[in-house]
């Protein structure tokens, strides 16, 4: 489908500007003032107010993960360096030093002021209150590929080669609850209610499984999904749930999006709908805030926004080669994404646009 044509004009530019490499990462404050954005030259810019604030300069190496605090009090950066760097309003208050591991994943707890962040085959969190290390996890059977905190901050799940491991936050030194996969599980996500662990995998399938399973028994019997063209890229579940109260789960994989639905009959498991417009591979996805609209954002240089998850209402276009993150501002009102030539832009909801 061509831009063109479409009528929608839903989303309009409010802002575009551009950092020096391509943008890795991406990320809101909670209350929505603030945007953050890193790039593969190692800079961390600010965006509020409609201007670009630099917080740290590009020195050539790689920042490759970005995330506020539940409150927006901290900001965490970890990249190539091995350094995770955490800012307090523009505040640098802490530099964790880490070499010569790399740090490319890192989450925020959503109860509490600690940071979990991965270092090889462990993932440390860290106290921004204490500024101590509160435990470090071995996840052993490979480097971490992803890392989640459930809503609650009760658990922490960390992904890698042969599934993924979730943990107890108020008992560190048990062991960790195991979803096993036959190959590796290279995304993880909690569902926002906290009822579903979703992983994307090597093997071309997706596992779910339902929390209270998982954490109670030794058969947590998970949903397995097939037939995906390649490996799963990411996932992203919708906060808003269907009519059998449980919300939507999108995953990208190749040039193709599937979202999945759960059946009232839990025999049936989850029912999938293909979606396909772009023409390149997409690198991520997104559903707006209490909303069924998913945003896609690709190597072919366009975002498309997909309307209740079935169908492309708009085209959003501008870099000059593709797109590689985006993020949705906390209200739904406007949509951030970076290009893989730095370009930064901000799309901002219009009067008579809607969010289904």
């Amino acid at each position: 489908m061509n831009p063109s044509t479409l009528n929608s004009k839903e989303f309009k530019e409010k802002y575009s500007g551009t950092l020096c490499d391509y943008v890795t990462a991406i990320a809101w404050s909670p209350e929505g003032t603030t945007l953050t954005a890193t790039s593969a030259a190692g800079e961390v810019l600010l965006w509020r107010d409609d201007d670009l604030a630099t917080l740290q300069t590009g020195k050539g190496e790689s920042v490759d993960c970005v995330a506020f605090s539940k409150n927006g009090q901290f900001l965490a950066v970890g990249g190539q360096d091995g350094k995770v760097k955490i800012w307090r309003e523009s505040e640098l208050i802490a530099t964790l030093e880490n070499a010569p591991a790399w740090v490319d994943k890192l989450a925020w707890s959503p109860t509490n002021h600690f940071l979990a962040f991965s270092l090889g085959r462990y993932v440390q969190v860290w106290d921004a209150d204490t500024r101590e290390i509160v435990v470090t996890l071995n996840f052993d059977n490979s480097s971490v590929l992803g890392i989640d905190w459930r809503c609650d901050g009760q658990y922490l799940a960390i992904c890698g080669y042969q599934g993924a491991k979730v943990w107890d936050c108020q008992n560190w030194n048990d062991d960790p609850y195991i979803l096993e996969i036959p190959s590796a599980s290279l995304a993880i996500a909690w569902s926002p209610d906290g009822k579903f662990l979703a992983s994307g995998n090597m093997d071309r399938t997706i596992t779910v499984v339902e929390s209270h399973l998982l954490i109670s028994s030794n058969d947590p019997q998970p949903w397995v999904m097939r037939g995906f063209p390649g490996k799963i890229r990411q996932l992203a579940w919708s906060q808003m749930t269907i009519q059998q109260g449980a919300p939507l789960l999108a995953c990208c994989s190749v040039d193709g999006i599937v979202v999945w639905e759960k059946q009232a009959d839990d025999s049936l498991g989850w029912e999938a709908r293909v979606l396909t417009n772009h023409v390149g591979i997409i690198q991520a996805i997104a559903f707006a805030p209490k909303s069924f609209l998913l945003a896609s954002a690709a190597a072919d240089g366009w975002i498309c926004l997909w309307k209740e998850a079935k169908e492309v209402s708009q085209i959003l276009t501008g870099v000059s080669s593709g797109f590689s993150s985006l993020a949705w501002h906390p209200q739904g009102q406007q949509l951030a994404a970076g290009g893989e030539n730095g370009e930064l832009f901000i799309w901002s909801k219009t009067m008579r646009g809607h969010n289904k």
